[in-house]
């Protein structure tokens, strides 16, 4: 009985030890390990908005002129 609850005491205590850093590898919240295993802080938040709409007017050129390689050419 003796052993059991010494058993029961050092299991709780094991799963009471584990936190958030064990869980990132050691290195705490906001970090995680590099490639040759030091600790490395988590790149910074992108956010990610979408561009605006832009409203293009069309291209109106004179009577006997067409829109051609970005300005009015004569056909």
């Amino acid at each position: 009985m003796k052993y059991l609850l010494a058993a029961a005491v050092v299991a709780a205590g094991m799963v009471a030890s584990f936190s958030s850093a064990n869980a990132a590898g050691g290195c705490g919240p906001g970090f995680h390990r590099g490639p040759y295993g030091g600790c490395r802080p988590n790149g910074r938040v992108v956010v990610v908005r979408p561009a605006p709409r832009v409203v293009v007017a069309p291209r109106v050129c004179p009577r006997g002129f067409v829109w051609r390689y970005g300005r009015c050419r004569p056909y």
